[in-house]
């Protein structure tokens, strides 16, 4: 009886720390991702001193951006899981690996387009000023991304 007991609470235990680690897991991973694509938005915002007008067409002309960028990942990420999904078959084509390889390559040109079409947006938003800055923002980023650098943006150097 006292080997059950044991068992018992050590049991409770594991079910409160599990319920807890994913209480705090998944439930923070879900806010904090619609606050990353706020905090992105007010980002360009702050950074590039836009007034009220600005916002005002920035946010309208944003519309419908990032999800288009989600659904695209989406697609590249499901053609990849049927690229990878060949490698447990016998025999696989060139033909369908070549395939799939385009569909995904096609998904990311259309990423890369959608990207710079929203970056134009706000560069054609911006006064001169503004567009010097905003130009220094993407330098930037571009260099973090040659140096493998993720994460949150940085203020642009003054070269």
């Amino acid at each position: 009886m006292k080997k059950n007991t044991i068992l018992y609470v050590l049991l409770f235990f594991l079910i409160i720390v599990n319920g807890f680690f994913l209480f705090n897991y998944i439930g923070k991973g879900k806010s904090k991702k619609g606050h990353s694509k706020q905090k992105d938005k007010n980002f360009i915002v702050k950074e590039l001193g836009f007034n009220e007008e600005q916002i005002a067409q920035f946010r309208e002309n944003s519309v419908g951006h990032h999800e288009t960028i989600v659904r695209l990942n989406d697609d590249v990420k499901n053609l990849k899981d049927e690229l990878f999904s060949k490698l447990s078959e016998e025999a696989v084509s060139d033909a369908v690996i070549d395939s799939i390889t385009s569909l995904i390559c096609d998904k990311e040109k259309e990423k890369d387009k959608e990207v710079f079409s929203h970056f134009k947006m706000i560069q054609e938003l911006s006064d001169d000023k503004q567009k010097e800055k905003f130009k220094m923002i993407i330098m930037d980023a571009l260099r973090q991304g040659e140096r493998g650098e993720g994460g949150g943006h940085r203020p642009p150097r003054n070269n």
